[in-house]
């Protein structure tokens, strides 16, 4: 084997020298699927490859080789309504011949494909509507599934959280005041929502859905509220408008929430006392106590009084405490005692030292007037005849 191997690979080495590189070279890469292979189709800008054409009969004209069926349980309370809009149902299925069954005697929904069905894939969808109704789907909103364009999921919730009264309270957070936080999800998300039992059930496009289904568990599991996720969705709404960003990551422009922790109130836990087989010892009663001090064996008038001289002493106490607060009204506060600090008494003296400098000027001025005051003669203020005061003569008012 060896040798063969060897001789093969010095037949391939020896073939054309430098030719092999030039094979290697124009290979085309495989991919890892066996059919996954370039089609001319798939650079076509005027085929729509999201768009979900319609089932053409002439596509499977020899029909179905086997019957197919599906069938599912529903609960007891939707027995009735399910023999009432049953012939709903069955005209619904009948226009793709498929046929149902429903089983009042073992509460069982069946469908399965006849000889005269066509698309193969209806029977799956027949599946999806019997689910659809036993999860309280009303007939004329579980019929829409038979469309191309609709979808449906049904969401378990009941086991993912333990606790009952948490798991209440968080599905109730799903619906809100007056169905509000289920009413905006429904439009946002462009899906048909139901909150029943321990299921949601979830009816639109494969994008939608998908919403629809982290709303739910991040809400259950208690990772983000209904609240928060309608504001994310109502802001790529926006951004979905502007076509600018419509190849920009929208990140930056979203919220973010951060989870706040509550602290949570601890519960005491009393202390675990030792055991004993003993019980505790019997508190004693009034009549012991009064044995104890002597009480039991006086007479009814020293028991009296002896209630009475309690009682007006108590009053004395009550007296002497009210007092004291009307008193404490009167009593004047404590003084704050002024402790001047040595840059403060500096300054003092320095503004003494300044008003003792004033003052002795003013002094000094007072005496000069007083002595100026001394020194007038009085023939100063005596008209001389001979030589009069002259008079002003006064300007006439033009």
């Amino acid at each position: 084997m060896e040798d063969e191997n060897v001789a093969n690979g010095f037949e391939g080495g020896g073939g054309g020298g430098g030719g092999g590189g030039e094979t290697n070279e124009g290979r085309k890469k495989r991919h890892k699927g066996k059919h996954d292979k370039p089609k001319p189709w798939d650079d076509d800008p005027n085929i729509d490859h999201w768009k979900v054409e319609k089932f053409d009969p002439s596509w499977n004209a020899g029909g179905m080789l086997e019957v197919s069926s599906f069938s599912t349980l529903f609960p007891e309370y939707r027995e009735k309504y399910l023999q009432e809009a049953w012939p709903i149902v069955k005209r619904a299925l009948k226009e793709y011949d498929v046929s149902c069954e429903l089983n009042l005697n073992e509460g069982s929904m069946t469908v399965s494909t006849t000889r005269k069905t066509r698309d193969p894939y209806i029977i799956v969808k027949a599946r999806d509507l019997i689910k659809l109704l036993s999860r309280s789907v009303p007939a004329p909103q579980a019929v829409k599934i038979l469309n191309d364009e609709m979808q449906c999921d049904i969401i378990k919730i009941g086991n993912l959280i333990r606790n009952k009264e948490r798991f209440v309270k968080r599905r109730q957070h799903l619906l809100g005041p007056n169905l509000s936080t289920l009413k905006a999800i429904e439009i946002l998300t462009g899906c048909y929502v139901l909150v029943q039992g321990n299921t949601v059930a979830a009816m639109g496009s494969f994008k939608g859905l998908k919403q629809v289904r982290r709303i739910v568990e991040d809400c259950i599991q208690n990772v983000q509220h209904p609240v928060y996720h309608i504001k994310t969705l109502l802001m790529k709404r926006e951004l979905a408008k502007n076509p600018a960003l419509a190849n920009e990551n929208w990140d930056r422009f979203l919220p973010k929430f951060k989870k706040k922790n509550v602290k949570q109130r601890k519960v005491k836990t009393k202390e675990k006392r030792p055991y004993t087989p003993f019980p505790p010892p019997q508190p004693p009663s009034k009549i012991d106590l009064q044995l104890e001090s002597g009480e039991y064996f006086l007479s009814d008038q020293k028991k009296s009084s002896k209630k009475w001289q309690e009682k007006l002493e108590k009053q004395a106490e009550k007296t002497v405490e009210n007092k004291r607060k009307r008193e404490a009204a009167f009593v004047p506060p404590k003084e704050p005692s002024t402790q001047l600090s040595e840059s403060t008494k500096a300054n003092n003296n320095d503004n003494e030292v300044a008003d003792v400098a004033a003052s002795l000027k003013k002094k000094a001025k007072e005496f000069k007037k007083h002595k100026a005051r001394e020194s007038i003669e009085a023939q100063s203020f005596i008209v001389d005849p001979e030589n009069p005061p002259s008079k002003k003569k006064k300007k006439s008012k033009s």
